[in-house]
């Protein structure tokens, strides 16, 4: 008999293990039901893959009672190891419930599976958990939640009871064959794969489909495979070895590769000239392919369109890391944010920086937003380095909050022109807007004054947009703009204001076809934001297609405004002519995706990426749907480009944590 009850736990483990693969897919069943886009087919590979990561979970979460089981733990013959057992299962059930809500949310937010950045959000916990309440069901999910766990409450004791009343005869194995069996199927599905190197989560993007890659993915593999890379730090090596190469891209004229010297000065050439204004609107979530100026038939942004026909526009703009505080880091910093956990801005050892702002001399700076500026440490980025920082937030204003972001992207624009009119002085104002986010507020007050649309689901996921609320927030967004430059042109200041506008970062979605495949497929919507300069009188209106980053922009500005500035970034004043290249390597920018460890290089033809992790290349051509493979361009393209991304990166790694102010005396 000791040999039945001893051989019951792998019953058990096998009865459990395919419980728990069969919960697993038709999660990813249902995943597919609800975020399938319109035109993905052939996707059994990515549930076959699938399979593979779930049964790692449940085989790690087998493996540890196998363990138990090899010493005096009897959860068929003693009632409360066999409690214990219980405990442990439905204590899984709640991290599978958890992790799975999590996911989903975060999907639906991102379109990105649940990965160890979510932490970050718990540094700002109080402001996530109003946009968490103000965006999803909160109330419909605690009852899903307890709805789930009940179910599966039952399900395992049930699981529990079949093997515990099993009759003898059935179960009359041999103990040491029958275990050596078990671990031997844990170990290949822990491992993933009959081979040298492990089933990693990387694999997945060998699918060649973001959502494909997303499909196969599960949360625990995701999260867990994602915390290692949390810790920020710099190789100093690796910086003077790309030195060379970017002192030559950055137009350094005194490079030192044992000091590491970054600095440019611009000159003002006339200093006694007028110095205009200059008013930076940060948009949040502007993402290219959503907008009108790049003919989204759905026309969400008619008149920012029209804004950019009477000013320069560049139609190559992006946004160097996905995410607002990343986008703004590398507006003021100039350098991007290449950390691989949390945000630059949240890490105490990197919020010391030089910016040009603080170089900007005779000019009163104002920062206006919405909310509150505690949210991702932005405040202590901007206090922290902008001296004499006029900051303005949710309690300054007369203006009501209207949801977890604070007071509407109107009344912001409103409340900052009323601050700006009154000035004599020049004034370099930062204004940051927020309504095109999650919950997607729009005020009742705002209602009459825009077009609210209801499109059917197909045709928004044709044109870029998942739901209607988010398409409408586009047009409350366009609505803003035009309340904000209706008001400013009635100042005085207007006449004499060089405004900006740029968007914080793109989103990560389904382009169709307003786009090559490659924005979709190796997403370039996270990045590609629109640029506006717009100054009637100063400004000829003209469209730029030169590659430019979000880095690049004080620099730009400072030029344009004939401002002394000390530039110790990567930015590049973007409105100075390219050097002659032949290559085309000379226009390009650079993209960093830290939720899948990813560099890239979007050149003035081709986009190249590289993984962190397995090293692996990729070549895509910006002008068509082809894929070009690693190895077929010309050889000094390619090694090229691979050497800017990693010169870029390195650069940016070393800068986070060697930029630092200078301390004024």
């Amino acid at each position: 008999m000791p040999d039945v009850i001893q051989s019951k736990p792998v019953r058990w483990m096998l009865y459990t293990g395919i419980f728990f693969l069969a919960v697993m897919t038709l999660l990813r069943v249902i995943f597919h039901f609800v975020f399938r886009p319109a035109d993905e087919t052939g996707n059994f590979a990515s549930f076959w893959m699938g399979l593979r990561y779930d049964a790692r979970v449940v085989c790690i979460f087998l493996l540890i009672v196998w363990i138990a089981c090899l010493f005096p733990f009897r959860p068929f013959a003693n009632r409360m190891a066999g409690k214990a057992l219980l405990i442990y299962t439905r204590f899984f059930c709640w991290l599978l419930i958890l992790f799975y809500t999590f996911d989903f949310a975060h999907f639906a937010y991102l379109r990105l599976r649940l990965n160890a950045s979510v932490m970050s959000y718990a540094d700002d916990g109080a402001i996530s958990a109003k946009m968490v309440w103000q965006s999803y069901p909160v109330i419909k999910i605690f009852l899903g939640w307890a709805l789930a766990f009940t179910l599966l409450f039952f399900a395992t004791r049930l699981l529990h009871c079949l093997v515990a009343k099993a009759s003898s005869k059935r179960i009359r194995w041999n103990i040491i064959t029958s275990y050596a069996i078990a671990f031997f199927i844990f170990a290949i599905a822990i491992f993933g794969r009959m081979s040298k190197f492990p089933l990693r989560w990387s694999d997945a993007y060998r699918l060649n489909s973001d959502y494909k890659a997303s499909l196969a993915l599960n949360p625990f593999q995701s999260f867990v495979s994602s915390l290692k890379f949390r810790k920020a730090g710099f190789d100093v090596a690796e910086a003077r070895k790309y030195y060379p190469l970017m002192a030559k891209e950055l137009g350094i004229s005194n490079p030192d590769s044992v000091s590491l010297n970054y600095l440019r000065v611009n000159k003002a050439t006339d200093s006694a000239g007028t110095k205009p204004n200059i008013v930076l609107v940060i948009c949040e979530s502007f993402s290219a392919y959503k907008s009108s100026m790049w003919g989204n038939p759905l026309n969400t942004t008619p008149y920012f369109n029209e804004l950019c026909k009477q000013g320069i526009f560049f139609n190559n703009c992006y946004s160097p890391a996905y995410g607002t505080a990343r986008g703004v880091w590398a507006l003021i910093t100039g350098v991007p944010d290449v950390t691989l956990f949390k945000t630059a801005s949240r890490n105490p050892r990197l919020v010391d920086q030089h910016t040009v702002l603080n170089d900007i001399k005779g000019y009163e700076k104002y920062y206006f937003i919405g909310g509150s500026a505690s949210w991702a440490n932005i405040r202590g980025v901007l206090e922290g380095n902008i001296h004499d920082l006029h900051l303005y937030e949710q309690e300054d204003y007369k203006a009501k909050a209207v949801d977890v972001w604070g007071i509407s992207d109107k009344n912001l624009f409103l409340e900052a022109n009323e601050v700006l009119k009154k000035k004599e002085g020049p004034f370099f104002a930062i204004i940051q807007t927020a309504d095109n986010h999650r919950p997607y507020t729009i005020p009742k007050e705002d209602r009459p004054n825009i077009r609210l649309r209801n499109f059917p689901g197909d045709t928004l996921v044709k044109y870029g947009f998942w739901t209607n609320e988010e398409l409408n927030a586009y047009t409350y967004m366009d609505y803003t703009y035009k309340v904000f430059m209706d008001a400013a042109k009635k100042e005085k200041y207007f006449d004499n204001t060089i405004f900006v506008f740029v968007g914080d970062h793109g989103i990560r979605g389904v382009a169709g076809d307003m786009f090559p495949k490659v924005w979709t497929e190796q997403s370039l919507t996270l990045w590609h934001v629109p640029l506006l300069f717009y100054a009637p009188g100063r400004l000829q209106p003209q469209v730029i297609d030169r590659k430019v980053s979000q880095v690049d922009i004080l620099p730009s500005v400072a030029a344009l405004a004939n401002l002394e500035v000390n530039n110790t970034s990567l930015g590049r004043n973007i409105f100075a002519p390219l050097p002659a290249d032949s290559s085309g390597l000379n226009n390009h920018t650079f993209v960093f995706d830290f939720d899948r460890s990813l560099l890239g290089l979007v050149g003035d033809k081709y986009y190249y990426q590289y993984d962190l992790n397995t090293k692996a290349e990729g070549f895509y051509s910006l002008l068509n749907n082809d894929p070009v493979k690693p190895g077929l361009p010309a050889e000094p393209l390619l090694s090229g480009m691979r050497n800017l991304a990693r010169g870029y990166y390195e650069t940016s790694r070393y800068l986070l944590f060697n930029n630092k102010k200078k301390v004024n005396k």
